[in-house]
């Protein structure tokens, strides 16, 4: 039986230490423009939520750093997010295939800070939108540290507490399908680092299901995984690169 997180309120208080105690650093915009992210906590079922309506030959991995793979990983990577739902998990979007910019990528809800928002307004704003899901500032759990993007933007991830199975609505021009990953499959995964000769530092690459999570997704949901479930106070993301095809 697959090992599994509680959905509980003893975990709402470590992961809401672990973020106090961490000191987040916040980035100046530079001429950058702001975004916010929610890392949305929910329960998952390993049956009922293990599903992806996404077939493996749409799948396009010309510019996923590493490939071609080995016979290894072709055995094990067909691109869906399968056999991570169970337990104590997030919510992770899956981008249409047929939008303009970050097409068919793995994304937080989350989008560009409207004038007179906060990044918490703008984080709930683009969860009701994009989930159907209506949370408020009570759902608070903490905050991660600002990301900076090739793509220029500067992202504010917040931490929301989306209860036991909320009622979703996704809306078709945002997102193709929305997955729960439960935190042990985060914890479970073995991050790797992959050189790419258009920078200096190594692209981040989370296996999680059939697929690989790339920054800036992937950074943030590392240092979830280090600060908020580990209490591994103090790790920073900066330094991992984001694949090329992130940086349009």
């Amino acid at each position: 039986m697959r090992t599994m997180i509680a959905f509980d309120g003893a975990l709402r208080r470590a992961v809401a230490d672990n973020l106090r105690a961490h000191p987040r650093r916040q980035l100046a915009l530079e001429g950058r423009r702001h975004a916010a992210v929610a890392i949305v906590l929910v329960d998952s079922d390993a049956e009922r939520h293990d599903v992806d309506p996404v077939l493996e030959q749409e799948i396009d991995w010309a510019e996923v750093p590493g490939y071609p793979w080995d016979a290894a990983e072709s055995s094990r990577l067909d691109g869906r997010m399968v056999g991570v739902a169970g337990g104590a998990a997030f919510l992770l979007c899956r981008r249409p295939s047929k939008i303009k910019r970050h097409a068919s990528q793995y994304a937080l809800p989350g989008g560009r800070i409207e004038q007179d928002e906060t990044p918490l307004d703008a984080a709930l704003r683009e969860v009701a939108e994009e989930l159907g899901l209506g949370l408020g500032a009570e759902n608070v759990v903490g905050w991660l540290d600002d990301r900076a993007t090739r793509s220029g933007f500067v992202i504010t991830p917040v931490v929301l507490w989306g209860g036991v199975d909320p009622v979703l609505d996704p809306d078709p021009g945002e997102v193709m399908a929305v997955y729960r990953v439960g935190l042990q499959a985060l914890l479970d995964c073995q991050p790797r680092l992959t050189p790419i000769p258009q920078s200096g530092l190594p692209v981040l690459q989370l296996p999680l299901g059939n697929d690989l999570i790339h920054p800036p997704t992937g950074a943030i949901l590392y240092q979830l995984r280090e600060v908020a479930l580990r209490g591994q106070i103090g790790t920073r993301v900066d330094r991992l690169e984001e694949p090329v095809f992130a940086w349009r």
